[in-house]
């Protein structure tokens, strides 16, 4: 049986608990009638909001946990961001890419802070700034580095490695397309009820399976 260092099980247990921290921060919000649950119907005449992972984390307690959430998560990834740059550095051809894609991850994960320290009723603009930041050159790492696996073929595990994790990054740009086109194109369907639940679980989803396929890239 191969040896497995400690290490490799950072990622797993970074992906984990950062997924299972904003799913507290959705509870909380519950909690406090702060949001709508996902398993019931939001209507417009309601004085809930609708539970959006930005919503639920916009008022304390919950954003006090959305807070640390993301700020702990940007710091460990970019750990891991740095662990990965050193261990591809010796190995690629292409040295750009393998310093591109940590300057991307680096952006990534520091949008995540602007995310978690600058709520929506504090600052929208900024917060929506971060929150591009880190969807957008989050999923672009996963693409490179899905790319990087197949190319430097670490132990001979470049195409089994490789292949689940252009799958990972397909997930995540298939479903930010789908929220994105959702809003832009269905206005007037938005708050139907088939749409809203698939628009609000795409919100959460999105940035898990990031972190998931950042963390396994």
């Amino acid at each position: 049986m191969r040896k497995c260092s400690p290490w490799v099980f950072l990622p797993v247990m970074f992906s984990f608990f950062t997924a299972a921290g904003l799913w507290v921060v959705y509870f909380i919000a519950v909690e406090d009638e702060k949001i709508t649950p996902l398993s019931a119907e939001y209507k417009r005449s309601e004085s809930k909001s609708p539970p959006y992972i930005s919503i639920a984390g916009n008022a304390p307690p919950a954003s006090c946990v959305f807070s640390q959430v993301m700020n702990m998560a940007a710091f460990v990834g970019f750990i891991l961001g740095v662990l990965r740059y050193l261990q591809l550095k010796p190995r690629v051809h292409k040295p750009w890419l393998n310093i591109g894609s940590l300057v991307a991850l680096s952006l990534a994960c520091f949008g995540m802070t602007l995310v978690g320290n600058f709520q929506l009723s504090n600052d929208e603009e900024l917060h929506n700034i971060g929150t591009s930041m880190t969807f957008g050159l989050g999923t672009l790492f996963c693409w490179v580095q899905s790319f990087m696996t197949l190319k430097v073929n670490l132990r001979n595990e470049g195409r089994r490695a490789g292949i689940p994790r252009f799958l990972l990054s397909g997930a995540v740009t298939s479903c930010m397309l789908t929220f994105n086109l959702n809003i832009i194109f269905l206005p007037k369907m938005f708050f139907h009820i088939y749409i809203y639940k698939i628009c609000i679980n795409l919100d959460y989803h999105v940035l898990t399976i990031i972190i998931t396929t950042v963390n396994y890239a």
